[in-house]
């Protein structure tokens, strides 16, 4: 069976930064793979379209540029922000929450909830990167199409894999 929309596929992969060579980013197993309904719009498109009509056995071995995984990385979702953002309803700051490398869920204006990770701390000011982590990063992917079946009409429902490598109801 190949891969196609509204297949299940079950896949291992190793994810490097910038190429083949590059540092290790993540890596599944068969213990542990990648479960995902192809073209969902779960996974990046660039990543499927690569998977594409492999089956069950494949190998893989493929390189996005950062402008078809994350995008290119954008100074302008750098912001300082005044401590004061950690602060309790009492006025005082949580230190706890401010520590450098940290993902912190933030506000904007519009009441949205954005991710961001603390890329710097001074006495009075706390910088926030609101890029995705792989943001300006090309990415390698190696890896193996484990299985790949056909989607039930209560995954596909639901948007996600159930059982063995999907979500439990």
């Amino acid at each position: 069976m190949n891969i196609e929309k509204n297949k299940v596929v079950s896949l291992t992969y190793t994810l490097r930064d910038g190429s083949a060579l590059g540092n290790v980013v993540e890596v599944t197993n068969e213990q542990n793979p990648l479960t995902f309904i192809y073209g969902a719009g779960m996974m990046l498109p660039s990543f499927e379209a690569n998977l594409k009509e492999m089956e069950t056995g494949s190998d893989f071995s493929f390189l996005l540029k950062a402008a078809e995984a994350y995008g290119d990385f954008n100074p302008e979702a750098v912001i300082e922000v005044p401590k004061s953002a950690f602060a309790d309803e009492t006025g005082v700051v949580n230190e706890e929450l401010i520590q450098l490398g940290k993902p912190v869920m933030m506000h904007d204006e519009e009441g949205h909830r954005m991710q961001a990770r603390i890329v710097g701390i001074t006495a009075d000011k706390v910088k926030l990167d609101f890029n995705a982590p792989m943001a300006g990063k090309d990415l390698h992917f190696t890896g193996k199409v484990l299985t790949v079946r056909d989607a039930t009409e209560s995954e596909l429902a639901h948007g996600h894999v159930h059982g063995p490598g999907g979500h439990q109801h």
